[in-house]
């Protein structure tokens, strides 16, 4: 069982910027995956961007140039930079683990923080 702590949410201007974070309580190079995905009310959850243990970042085309996901492998975080933030980002921002153990994938979830972009 792995569990997600998400914060760094708020109320931001557009054009601003925000930096959410979230603290995995176990060791993310267990970790096949780290992820942001978000969810816009009446919308499906999407992803943003994600962080494989190997291989490269990849981000949502909606956010490429404006947001960037990063680690810290020595407190267990994972980060998403957002800058130039337009009303269209305002969503409840999830961050997602995958582990894969011998045959078996599982999906761990956040609670969620809440990104608001308005004036």
């Amino acid at each position: 069982q792995v569990q997600l702590v998400e914060s760094g949410g708020g109320l931001v201007q557009p054009g601003g910027s925000l930096n959410l974070s979230c603290a995995a309580s176990t060791n993310i190079f267990r970790l096949n995956l780290m992820a942001w995905y978000r969810q816009a009310p009446g919308k499906q959850r999407e992803l943003v961007a994600a962080y494989p243990r190997w291989g490269s970042r990849r981000y949502a085309d909606s956010v490429q140039g404006r947001f960037v996901i990063s680690r810290d492998t020595a407190k267990n975080m994972v980060y998403l930079q957002m800058n130039s933030l337009e009303p269209e980002d305002t969503a409840v921002y999830y961050c997602q683990a995958e582990m894969v153990v011998g045959s078996t994938t599982s999906n761990f979830w956040g609670q969620g923080t809440q990104v608001t972009v308005s004036s």
